[in-house]
């Protein structure tokens, strides 16, 4: 149910409005233009730009939001790759060879 994309979502910034999951993002970005002086009092969440909690309240949602569980795994599982595959992503780009010296 929570990956359904036609659930209604409540607005953080206008309690009445009631949005479908898929166009969430979007609204968030208009809700916020339209209401300045609620959208200031928000704070956006570090794991998940879909959360905004008033200021206050932030560090209360990190330390119980849900998506930080995700971030921290996907953290953890980058720093178990060896360091070839890390440095590894298919880029062909190099530095440019550089002739400045800034010992001198």
């Amino acid at each position: 149910d929570v990956l359904d994309p036609e659930r209604l979502i409540q607005c953080p910034l206008v309690k009445h409005h009631l949005i479908r999951a898929r166009r969430f993002p979007y609204h968030l970005v208009k809700c916020k233009e339209s209401n300045p002086e609620i959208a200031k009092k928000l704070a956006t969440c570090p794991f998940n730009a879909r959360h905004l909690v008033p200021q206050e309240d932030l560090s209360e949602h990190i330390v119980k939001c849900n998506d930080k569980a995700f971030v921290e795994q996907d953290v953890v599982s980058r720093s178990c790759e060896p360091p070839q595959e890390q440095l590894n992503d298919g880029s062909t780009w190099q530095a440019p060879p550089c002739a400045e010296d800034w010992e001198t």
